[in-house]
């Protein structure tokens, strides 16, 4: 039996052994495993963790898991209008659940961000939950679950959610700090792109979805109004390569009016050009991390560029160009475990003031730098994608390395990623998932059309 097959089976094992029951039926994965520490919320099912393994259930066949968890999900919902501000909002879905008990009866008991730390609400659950439930129609062809009265609200909710009416002018979704997988403060309140990139995800998928009917009428003429301002914005802003960083660089300040040039009035000296016009390979180009009044934010923050690619946010030159990144980059972006969440890290008082002094977020580490093999999956389906499998095998080979032998780590530290994160949980369910996902996609390519949008 080779090493590569012994992995597979043995990481197999673990994420079977990850499985939540719910009325003796699978509903989820706890979000880690490890006996050393004491559980807090890893004991849960994160929705956001749970998309790897669902997909890697989906594949194998497995799709009563994934249903079950998409129904019951679906019940935590918020399906009515909320005016205290202590309740979530209609739309919304929780960060997490846990299969809890009382007088001898299960229910599900759900956290919206009231219990985790910071108390971060959850922006990003109900997105990826739109792309599994649309992954799971188009893996099982079983369309008739989406359109459901049921679903059909659901998806609704969700829209109405994303597209109500705010104070707010651009296309994107302005969201608060930590709103994402990045859960902790790392400075990327606004309109941070892992957010805008989940967005056009769902969007499309809402699309494909909801039925042509006169009771999703305005939420898809809603849906169709947004997906063109969305792209432009987004290519058109967000982008970053040498010849708009030579654009960027001589802009002009205090310009007022239709015809500005400089429309988020970008003060250059914000600009880090030396690191950027060095790092930036001349065939090179990624989306900033966010945009917003005098704000552009150039860390290359990793799941929101490889979700643009796989939805097709990036065109299709911006998406050779951001692998062209990722390629020139290794050691910067993948060095010794694929791959880094953010690029670069924020230090000294920078990182003071941006994360709070936040000792797990210390630079190259968690957030702030730290690599995620989580990403692994991510990394695949975005090279496969563009033609780049080569970079996938490379990447998939460094993971199989040393993830058995680091017990499925959360995440590492160092600029090259070569040390095991000092808080890092062991047999984390979505590095399991992630490898074992990044394996499918490589093994059985086909499996893209069903998680890409062409």
């Amino acid at each position: 039996m080779t090493y590569e097959h012994n992995l597979t089976e043995i990481a197999w094992k673990a994420l079977e052994d990850s499985i939540i029951y719910y009325c003796d039926r699978p509903v989820g994965t706890v979000a880690a495993r490890d006996p050393s520490v004491e559980a807090l919320n890893y004991d849960q099912c994160f929705i956001r963790d749970f998309v790897p393994s669902a997909l890697v259930f989906l594949f194998n066949g497995q799709t009563e898991i994934v249903r079950h968890f998409l129904i019951q999900t679906l019940k935590l919902q918020i399906k009515e209008k909320q005016l205290d501000f202590l309740e979530p909002g209609r739309g919304l879905m929780p960060a997490s659940f846990k299969v809890t008990h009382e007088n001898e009866e299960q229910y599900l008991k759900a956290d919206f961000g009231d219990h985790a730390i910071g108390r971060v609400t959850p922006v990003d659950s109900c997105l990826w939950w739109l792309f599994l439930l649309r992954t799971y129609v188009k893996a099982t062809e079983e369309y008739s679950f989406a359109h459901t009265p049921e679903c059909q609200k659901g998806i609704r909710l969700i829209m109405e959610l994303c597209l109500a009416a705010r104070f707010d002018m651009y296309p994107t979704l302005l969201v608060p700090d930590g709103a994402c997988m990045i859960d902790r403060r790392m400075g990327i309140n606004g309109h941070t792109l892992e957010i805008q990139s989940l967005f056009y995800a769902a969007l499309r998928a809402a699309k494909e979805l909801l039925l042509d009917n006169q009771e999703n009428a305005k939420i898809n003429q809603a849906v169709k109004n947004r997906l063109e301002p969305l792209v432009y914005h987004v290519r058109q802003h967000y982008w970053l390569d040498i010849e708009r960083l030579n654009v960027i660089y001589r802009y002009k300040s205090e310009e007022y009016g239709e015809k500005a040039l400089n429309q988020f009035n970008i003060y250059s000296d914000s600009i880090p050009y030396t690191q950027l016009s060095e790092w930036l390979p001349e065939d090179g180009g990624y989306l900033a991390g966010n945009l917003g009044p005098s704000q552009l934010d150039c860390r290359f923050f990793t799941l929101g560029n490889l979700v643009a690619i796989l939805s097709s946010l990036t065109s299709e030159k911006q998406s050779q160009a951001l692998m062209n990144v990722i390629e020139s980059r290794w050691d910067d972006l993948i060095g010794y475990m694929p791959m880094k969440i953010c690029f670069p890290a924020l230090k000294d008082r920078d990182w003071q003031m941006i994360t709070g002094c936040d000792p797990k977020n210390r630079p190259w580490s968690y957030h702030n730098g730290g690599n995620w093999p989580v990403l692994l999956w991510l990394l695949t389906a975005a090279a496969l994608k563009t033609d780049r499998e080569e970079i996938a095998r490379k990447a998939i080979h460094i993971a199989a390395n040393r993830l058995l032998k680091d017990e499925w780590a959360e995440y590492y530290d160092g600029k090259n990623g070569r040390l095991v994160g000092r808080e890092a949980r062991k047999y984390q369910t979505w590095t399991i998932a992630g490898f074992l996902l990044a394996q499918e996609l490589i093994n059985h390519p086909k499996y893209l059309t069903l998680i890409s949008f062409a």
